[in-house]
């Protein structure tokens, strides 16, 4: 008995040591929660009546929902609309005169928007300004004194640091969640100018939009998103940082409208093969596949082929760390620009453009993304409809597969080369001079295009 009892002194002071470590959350939330809210909308739904044609495309089982308007998800009067509120989200105040910050897809073509504060009293609110790149809305409610957040600085966090999320997930209002952060600088597909942070905070639907506090009370992200494949919440959420967003409420604030800077290139990932083909002492960088003919950088010496290493003082590591780099650089500031070309660092001045929009950026780009490829051996000569249709110049249409390496590379019939070893191809017989004037090079870096794409890959000679 007496060893068990030595046993469990040690114990019971190891378990008191590690309470004692761990964060204390109860003040913290009692300070912040006033200045959390729960955004409820009003939407209008259009009635499907069951002599709607679009019925026809419909399984007969699904008719029951959207056809009939008696049924269980009917309205009560046949062929019309009426408003369907939802609690969609969390935002919170940003200031004593009620300016509040949420998810813009929390509020996207709403008719109404209800915010609920900590009372439970309910004030409409109205849109100020969103911008839907960076998934974030500015609303104002009237009135004053309202209890603000306060702002910290996400670029201060840390991996590791404990972080604390209060939204209304389901629509359980002021649920409060606690974490760590996992990451910083997290890029997500399609969200080009958010370096999302990564946490293990429980983040679930209804969530969104609501604040990421540290551990002094200081917002440092709004919660924005979540890794999931069974819809709830599965240990990886990403908030926007509170730096970046601030940036948007200060322009929604004095426009209605965000406005980011643009350098009018394509870019891709530098892999192991890509570097060792350039000359790179390691993976890194954003590598230039396309310069538009329109764009800012196109009236600089950038050019494809280019690997950018750092952009207006800033390391870039990864191809997805340029894109909010660039964003964050007003229109018509010139900045350097340090790329590795020919084997050596070399500074360039860009003038930075303004992003446009969407259809803009589709204009200047032509076709969707870049898929990897590798140019073949057996070529022939463009045809002029397609040299218009995909805007090249010269180059040369790959018609068969004659190397193993080529296919390793995943070449595509189909595919033309523009451009080998940092030498232009202007037809077949400069392709076929070329290949022999590369013979024992190595891997090259290849420039084609697929579909009307452009991408660089690694090719072993």
């Amino acid at each position: 008995m007496q060893r068990i009892l030595t046993l469990l002194v040690p114990l019971s002071l190891w378990v008191g040591a590690v309470q004692a470590a761990l964060p204390e959350f109860t003040e913290l939330v009692k300070r912040v929660s006033p200045s959390v809210v729960n955004i409820s909308t009003t939407n209008v739904i259009e009635q499907t009546s069951a002599d709607d044609p679009r019925m026809d495309q419909l399984p007969d089982i699904f008719r029951e929902f959207f056809g009939n308007p008696q049924g269980p998800r009917g309205f009560d009067a046949p062929g019309g609309n009426r408003p369907e509120p939802r609690s969609l989200g969390s935002g919170f105040i940003i200031s004593e005169d009620g300016y509040v910050l949420t998810n813009n897809h929390v509020i996207e073509n709403a008719e109404e928007i209800i915010v609920r504060l900590n009372d439970r009293s309910e004030l409409v609110a109205t849109v100020v300004g969103t911008d839907p790149r960076s998934d974030l809305a500015l609303l104002k409610i009237d009135g004053d004194n309202f209890p603000a957040v306060e702002m910290g600085q996400a670029s201060k966090l840390e991996q590791g640091e404990w972080v604390l999320a209060i939204g209304s997930p389901f629509g359980f209002d002021y649920s409060v969640t606690a974490g760590i952060v996992s990451a910083i600088g997290r890029s997500l597909p399609r969200e080009n100018y958010v370096p999302f942070i990564q946490t293990d905070v429980a983040i679930n639907p209804g969530n969104s939009g609501g604040p990421l506090f540290n551990l002094d009370g200081e917002v440092v992200g709004i919660n924005s998103q979540i890794y999931t494949r069974s819809g709830g919440f599965m240990g990886v959420s990403f908030a926007i940082p509170v730096d970046m967003a601030m940036d948007v409420v200060a322009q929604l604030r004095d426009t209605g409208e965000v406005k980011r800077g643009w350098l009018g290139v394509l870019i891709q990932e530098v892999n192991r093969d890509l570097a060792e083909s350039f000359g790179l002492p390691k993976p890194q960088g954003a590598l230039i596949a396309q310069v538009i003919a329109d764009g800012p950088a196109a009236n600089s010496e950038l050019k494809a082929g280019d690997v950018v290493l750092t952009f207006n003082g800033n390391d870039v590591m990864r191809s997805s760390e340029l894109p909010p780099l660039v964003g964050r650089v007003r229109a018509g500031a010139s900045v350097p620009v340090e790329v590795w070309r020919d084997g050596s660092r070399q500074t360039i001045s860009v003038t930075v453009g303004e992003l446009p929009d969407e259809r803009g950026i589709a204009q200047a780009f032509g076709r969707g993304n870049t898929s990897a490829s590798v140019a073949g051996l057996s070529v022939e000569s463009v045809p002029d409809t397609l040299k218009q249709e995909w805007d090249i110049a010269g180059g040369v249409l790959i018609k068969g597969i004659t190397s193993r390496r080529a296919q390793a590379a995943g070449i595509r019939v189909g595919d033309v080369i523009l451009q080998m070893a940092g030498t232009e191809i202007a037809d077949v017989a400069g392709f076929r001079q070329l290949m022999k004037d590369l013979e024992g090079r190595g891997r090259v870096p290849v420039l084609l295009v697929r579909d009307g794409n452009p991408t660089f890959v690694s090719l072993r000679l």
